[in-house]
């Protein structure tokens, strides 16, 4: 018997449409994250022991939101689905199918941030502090919009999990609201994460120290909601039954441990 499940809330993935141009969800989300995260960054460069001044994160905004659509999109061309995209390379350009990757969006900021730092004289480590700070409001928002769109859903659930969803195309077995943990996850306990460890670990004023701490943080996290997220069929499992989330964020981890480990006082 199949237990008893909550309803999933069909949202219509598009919130209005005029003629041809149709607005989304998704798109909103993806601004939702960036203007809350460039009003985050700009309180944050506003503090008196900041480095970076507010007109820096105002002029590398249109830089971000570069490095996440180009990173993000890049990203799961290369990382998911390498073989299709050679086959039919002009669908990379078709971003309103879908397909966008948090490692390669993370990728593409990261060379933004360098690329940045190099032109303007700044520590890039002073800029990828504050970056890092604001990212979870982009992660949450990006996950419930998943949500809405019923896409990336969780793996088969049990009695135990009151809970559990029949998602639209995902078969007609319950499952974990995956979207929802990772909102969870990445967004909200993330964000709580890295603002404990800026206003009471001493050691967060060192420069790169809060950067290592959100890749650390966020490696972790996706590793944890991945055991509940349903792999993308085209992969399946992948080395010792991981997925190719949990693969791409070990190496996170690892660079997050590092920069933790190397930051050092400000002169």
């Amino acid at each position: 018997m199949i237990p008893l499940v909550i309803p999933y809330p069909e949202i219509d993935p598009v919130l209005f449409s005029l003629g041809p141009i149709a607005i989304r969800w998704y798109a909103l989300a993806y601004i939702a994250g960036l203007v809350l995260g460039w009003r985050y960054g700009l309180r944050l460069a506003s503090a008196p022991d900041s480095r970076v001044k507010p007109q820096a994160i105002d002029d590398f905004l249109i830089w971000a939101t570069l490095g996440v659509v180009l990173g993000g999109r890049l990203g799961y061309v290369l990382f998911y689905r390498p073989d299709h995209y050679l086959l039919h390379p002009f669908e990379i350009l078709a971003v309103w199918h879908g397909g966008m990757s948090f490692h390669g969006g993370m990728a593409g900021v990261a060379a933004a941030i360098l690329l940045f730092a190099w032109k303007r004289g700044i520590d890039f480590r002073e800029i990828a502090d504050i970056i890092a700070r604001c990212t979870p409001f982009g992660l949450f928002f990006g996950r419930i919009a998943n949500f809405i769109n019923g896409e990336l859903w969780g793996r088969t659930a049990d009695d135990s999990v009151p809970w559990a969803m029949v998602f639209p195309g995902a078969g007609p077995l319950p499952r974990h609201p995956s979207q929802l943990y990772e909102a969870l996850l990445e967004g909200v306990l993330l964000f709580i994460a890295i603002w404990l460890v800026a206003n009471r670990v001493p050691a967060a004023k060192r420069p790169g120290f809060l950067t290592g701490t959100f890749l650390v943080g966020y490696g972790l996290a996706r590793i944890v909601a991945e055991f509940f997220r349903e792999p993308d069929d085209f992969l399946g499992f992948l080395i010792g039954g991981a997925t190719m989330g949990q693969l791409l964020s070990v190496p996170m981890v690892l660079a997050g441990l590092a920069f933790m480990w190397l930051a050092k006082p400000r002169p």
